[in-house]
C-alpha cells in the first residue's frame, strides 16, 4: 500500500468533498478520519494524526483559526484545500504554516501528489510541537512549580515529596494546561521513542500525583481524566 499506516484528517464541511476524499485516500492506504470544524479536529488530534487536508471556507468555522491554533501546539502537515481564490487567503494560510495549498475545483491525482510530498518531507509521524522553554516557576492554585529548583512548594509554602519522574510530568500538564494528552502523547514527550507499549508507569504516576496535588484524589479536580482520549491539566488558576 503507497500510504502504508500514514493517518490523514480530511476537514471540509462538504459531504461530498470528504467523501470523495476519504475514498480516494483509502485506496491508496491511508488511514483517514473526518471533520468539520474545530470540536472535530480537536478530536481527531487525540488519535494521532501524521497529516491533516484542511478548507478555509468551513461555514461558521474559521480555517485559519484551526490552522493556526494545529500549527501553534503540534508539528503536523497541513495541506489546505479551498474554494476561496483570494490570494491574500493563500498568502495568509502559508504564512501561518501550511504545508501546501489546493485550490477547488481540483484533480485528485494533484492531492495525492502533494500529499505523499509533504508526508516524504515531515517524516513518518507527526509529534507534539516542543513547549516553549519552560519558565523559572509556575503556579497553580496555591502551589508553585519551580522548574529551575525542580521543587514543589504547596499552598502551607512548604515543600512537597516529589519524585523525579512525578515532578517531570507535572512540568509537562503545567506547560501544557487546559490540554487533552493522550498517554502515547504523554510518553513520547517524556521518554521518546523509548518506551514499550505496556508501560503503566504514566498510570502510577498519575495517581500519585493526585494525592499530592488534590483535595480528593478520588475526584480530581486538577488532573483529570478525559474518557477515551487521555489527561487534561485544569487548574483555576494559573501563573508565571
Amino acid at each position: 500500500m503507497a500510504g502504508g499506516q500514514h493517518h490523514i484528517l480530511v476537514v471540509d464541511d462538504d459531504d461530498q468533498v470528504r467523501r470523495m476524499l476519504r475514498r480516494c485516500f483509502e485506496d491508496e492506504g491511508y488511514r483517514v478520519s473526518e471533520a468539520t470544524d474545530q470540536t472535530g479536529v480537536e478530536a481527531a488530534l487525540a488519535t494521532g494524526l501524521d497529516l491533516i487536508t484542511l478548507d478555509l471556507n468551513l461555514g461558521g468555522t474559521d480555517g485559519l483559526s484551526i490552522a493556526r491554533t494545529v500549527r501553534q501546539n503540534w508539528d503536523l502537515p497541513i495541506i489546505m484545500i479551498t474554494g476561496k481564490g483570494d490570494m491574500i487567503d493563500r498568502i495568509v494560510g502559508l504564512e501561518i504554516g501550511a504545508d501546501d495549498y489546493i485550490a477547488k475545483p481540483f484533480h485528485l491525482r494533484e492531492v495525492l501528489a502533494r500529499v505523499r510530498s509533504v508526508l516524504r518531507r515531515a517524516g513518518s509521524t507527526a509529534q507534539p510541537a516542543a513547549p516553549a522553554p519552560a519558565k523559572a516557576q509556575i503556579g497553580f492554585d496555591g502551589f508553585v512549580l519551580d522548574l529551575s529548583r525542580r521543587e514543589l512548594r504547596g499552598p502551607d509554602g512548604q515543600d512537597v515529596r516529589i519524585t523525579s519522574g512525578e515532578f517531570d510530568l507535572l512540568a509537562l500538564f503545567a506547560q501544557h494546561p487546559h490540554r487533552v494528552l493522550s498517554r502515547d502523547q504523554i510518553m513520547d514527550m517524556l521518554k521518546g521513542h523509548d518506551w514499550a507499549p505496556n508501560d503503566r508507569s504514566i498510570d502510577n504516576q498519575i495517581a500519585r500525583l493526585r494525592k499530592l496535588i488534590e483535595a480528593d484524589s478520588q475526584q480530581p479536580r486538577l488532573l483529570k481524566t478525559v474518557r477515551g482520549a487521555g489527561y487534561s491539566f485544569t487548574p483555576k488558576e494559573l501563573s508565571a
